[in-house]
């Protein structure tokens, strides 16, 4: 049997339990939809580690697209590209971030999380800026590619509210004066809004405005998997913020989500949704990552309860008080697929099928067996509420022999209906359209 762990594998079989060989994404049933099984915790001393190698897409090989859809390369040579933002002109951008160095803390979990970070293709330092695609001629790919912003702090969400350009690093909401057309913005940033960094064990922040344009919400992932380390480091964390634009005032708008990171406005009800990435160290079952839509005020769970009041037993002390309000997410995504990227489609180039669905993209997971995740799903909606079973858009990120030829992150809907794709170990932009046969 082929080991595609080699290192790890070598001097530490025993520790990362199940670690090594396994080939397959999850086939997921009985954990996904509005009502899903949850299994018993299976609580164990070291995590498993089983994530695919970071490879690379060879030439002339790309994922898979659905039925009735090609995919091509929109842009490519980026580096570790997360998060895309269409403008209204149709010029695309591309936050090429990682995380923010920070000192090693010591100890096995962040040992582990070191390797599983080089392994996904993550332990390399962050560009630090957002790149500006253009597609002048229509033909699907971009023929202009050029530094858009530079020196940022491992930038991720973008938002064009008027004439203003907002960036969330990992440490601060910032903004710059935009015109329209412009290929590169090289005035200082004009600071916002300060977001919780620190340890940043979920450095991602992603921001949306409100329909009004006058608010933008933040994204902020824990300090942690289940508060292993207190709640003293989880202020205004597991949160989605309320950054008010005319005097930066900010609030919780929602709390006890764990690592939410895409957001979207459901056209059908106009409510705000996201997805989340849930806890670990529970079993390779639990905890499914979701879609919801988040109330204003609303508690999600974490870190003392997950999927609604299911008690997470490892937290001390508990807040009964605090799961009896726990809300039950409208949608389980399934366990580990590190659900990222959200947008809802509203385009007409696609067929029907897809119009007011959810699209969302799973990163993959690093700590299941089987392998979950590692493509671009579309969920169906009806009145507002999902609707049906995911269904692949785009697969096969994942080769025969287990390793990543890409995963997929941000995703967006271009100008004319496409949709966007980052893929941050393929390091491409790839751009899905009806099949032209």
């Amino acid at each position: 049997m082929r080991h595609h762990l080699p290192r790890l594998c070598a001097g530490a079989t025993i520790l990362l339990l199940a670690a090594c060989g396994d080939k397959s994404t999850l086939p997921q049933g009985a954990d996904i939809g509005p009502q899903p099984e949850l299994k018993a915790p299976n609580k164990t001393l070291i995590p498993t580690v089983n994530i695919a190698k970071a490879t690379g897409w060879p030439a002339g090989v790309m994922p898979t697209a659905a039925a009735g859809l090609e995919v091509n390369a929109f842009a490519t040579a980026l580096d570790h590209p997360r998060w895309v933002y269409v403008l209204p002109n149709g010029d695309v951008l591309v936050a090429e971030s990682n995380a923010p160095a920070k000192p090693d803390a010591g100890g096995i979990r962040n040992w582990i999380q070191g390797k599983v970070m080089a392994r996904a293709g993550a332990g390399v330092p962050s560009a630090n800026r957002i790149t500006l695609l253009r597609d002048a001629d229509g033909d699907g790919v971009a023929e202009l590619k050029t530094v858009f912003l530079k020196n940022l702090h491992s930038p991720f969400g973008m938002a064009l509210v008027g004439d203003m350009l907002y960036v969330a690093n990992a440490d601060a909401i910032v903004r710059f004066n935009y015109k329209e057309g412009a290929t590169e913005i090289t005035e200082a940033a004009q600071p916002v809004a300060p977001l919780p960094a620190g340890l940043n064990h979920h450095w991602t922040k992603n921001i949306i405005a409100s329909q009004d344009g006058k608010k933008l919400y933040a994204t902020v992932g824990s300090n942690s998997n289940a508060a292993e380390n207190g709640m003293d480091i989880e202020k205004n964390r597991a949160a989605i913020l309320e950054v008010d634009l005319a005097s930066g005032a900010t609030r919780v708008f929602a709390s006890g989500l764990r690592n939410p990171n895409g957001m979207a406005w459901n056209p059908q009800t106009g409510a705000l949704w996201t997805v989340v990435n849930e806890r670990d160290e529970i079993g390779s079952d639990l905890v499914p990552d979701y879609l919801t839509s988040v109330k204003e005020g609303g508690f999600y769970g974490w870190p003392y309860s997950y999927y609604g009041k299911n008690i997470d037993a490892r937290v001390k002390p508990q807040r009964p008080d605090l799961v009896d309000k726990a809300i039950v997410p409208d949608y389980a995504l399934g366990a580990h697929v590190a659900a990222l990227g959200l947008t809802f489609y509203e385009g007409t180039l696609l067929p029907a099928q897809y119009r007011n669905g959810a699209i969302i993209g799973n990163h993959g997971s690093w700590n299941r067996k089987p392998r979950s995740g590692y493509n671009v799903v579309f969920i169906p909606f009806r009145d507002g509420m999902p609707n049906g079973k995911p269904v692949d858009i785009l697969s096969d990120f994942v080769n025969k022999d287990g390793e990543a030829q890409g995963r997929p992150v941000g995703v967006a809907v271009d100008k004319k209906g496409a949709v966007l794709v980052a893929d941050d170990v393929g390091n491409v932009i790839w751009r899905v359209v009806p099949d032209a046969g």
